[in-house]
């Protein structure tokens, strides 16, 4: 993949985010979720193992059209606003109606570990509304691969809770969100702070915000800085 560098925007942990252009390839494997990947220049991966971040998209992105993956998110910053992120970048996509599957997500951690020159301590998750859901189902299933986890406008399942508190988190939801309560998103707060621990949880009520008004988390550097300020080998 070429990238050509337009300006530095701020440097961050020994990684630079930058304006650049980003490709994407469609991967179809069977057995995996179909989903479009963008790999680090051989700049960055020639220095070591890089991050993986996933992007677990909403409902409203299901389908067998990878390219509504950009349509907002993570890959969309990468696509449309030129935003470089050092890291191999995941979108797979939902077939309409399904819900993400976790055991299938880590199916597809899993393949790129095995085939690219992925950091395992270092995987990263984040989603939004059905994502969100989807963010909290995997990192509470599989908390060992996930270095911090980001879940908009979703929720959870209680009984991943104490799960969920081993890993950074950060979870924000609208006060006014049309389409799923807030009450989804503090349900499963309150249970991960009865685990005893919530010193790695960060949450945030957005009084003012709807339902799609939090994809501008996506378009904050706080957001990138965040996630990549973890690893699985320094998460105390």
């Amino acid at each position: 993949m070429k990238v050509f560098v337009l300006f530095c925007l701020s440097t961050i942990l020994n990684f630079t985010f930058l304006f650049s252009q980003a490709t994407f390839d469609e991967v179809k494997k069977e057995k995996l979720y179909p989903f479009l990947l963008s790999v680090p220049p051989d700049s960055i991966d020639a220095k070591g193992p890089s991050p993986l971040m996933v992007f677990l998209h909403g409902r409203s992105l299901s389908g067998e059209d990878l390219n509504l993956v950009k349509k907002y998110g993570v890959l969309h910053e990468m696509d449309k606003k030129a935003r470089f992120i050092p890291a191999y970048v995941v979108g797979p996509q939902v077939k309409k109606g399904e819900s993400w599957n976790p055991d299938k997500i880590l199916d597809l951690v899993n393949y790129m570990i095995h085939n690219y020159n992925v950091d395992s301590s270092r995987v990263y998750v984040a989603g939004m509304s059905l994502g969100g859901y989807g963010t909290l189902h995997f990192a509470g299933k599989y908390p060992e691969k996930v270095a911090a986890a980001v879940a908009l406008c979703g929720g959870g399942d209680s009984r991943d809770a104490c799960r969920l508190a081993t890993i950074p988190l950060w979870i924000e939801h609208g006060q006014k969100d049309e389409s799923v309560p807030v009450s989804e998103s503090i349900k499963i707060v309150d249970a991960i702070k009865k685990c005893g621990d919530s010193r790695k949880l960060k949450f945030i009520i957005d009084p003012e915000a709807n339902h799609g008004a939090l994809e501008k988390i996506f378009r904050k550097d706080e957001f990138y800085s965040w996630l990549f300020s973890f690893s699985k080998n320094k998460l105390d």
